[in-house]
């Protein structure tokens, strides 16, 4: 009894796919590191006043992620405008506000805080 050895043949998708995908990780790596990824991101706050007898978690979103910074070692050579100090940082928020439990009548028990909807690589202020 003879054995056959497995006969390979060449997919014409999987050779016709690897152009497409060669593209895309080129055009992935060139172009990834100047897209900024800053986004709101979930975050949880824990406040808590001495008067009130709970800590209360708060779930809100806040800005986070990755902006593009350059940063020459040669500052003094450099105009200021050549250097990009970016963050990630609040393009549009709003303000909420809970009531803290367990608080005596004399105390305020209002507690505010920011809501991220929207954020934006840029400058500090």
């Amino acid at each position: 009894m003879q054995t056959q050895a497995p006969v390979l043949r060449k997919d014409s998708a999987a050779n016709s796919m690897s152009p497409i995908f060669l593209m895309s990780l080129l055009f992935g790596l060139t172009f990834g590191q100047a897209m900024s990824f800053c986004a709101p991101t979930e975050y949880i706050i824990h406040v808590e006043k001495r008067e009130c007898a709970y800590c209360l978690a708060i779930n809100t979103t806040i800005c986070a992620g990755f902006c593009m910074t350059r940063d020459s070692n040669g500052k003094k050579l450099l105009l200021k405008s050549a250097l990009s100090q970016d963050v990630c940082t609040y393009k549009d928020l709003v303000y909420r506000t809970v009531v803290l439990p367990g608080c005596p009548r004399h105390i305020v028990p209002y507690y505010s805080y920011p809501v991220a909807t929207n954020c934006k690589c840029g400058k500090c202020n």
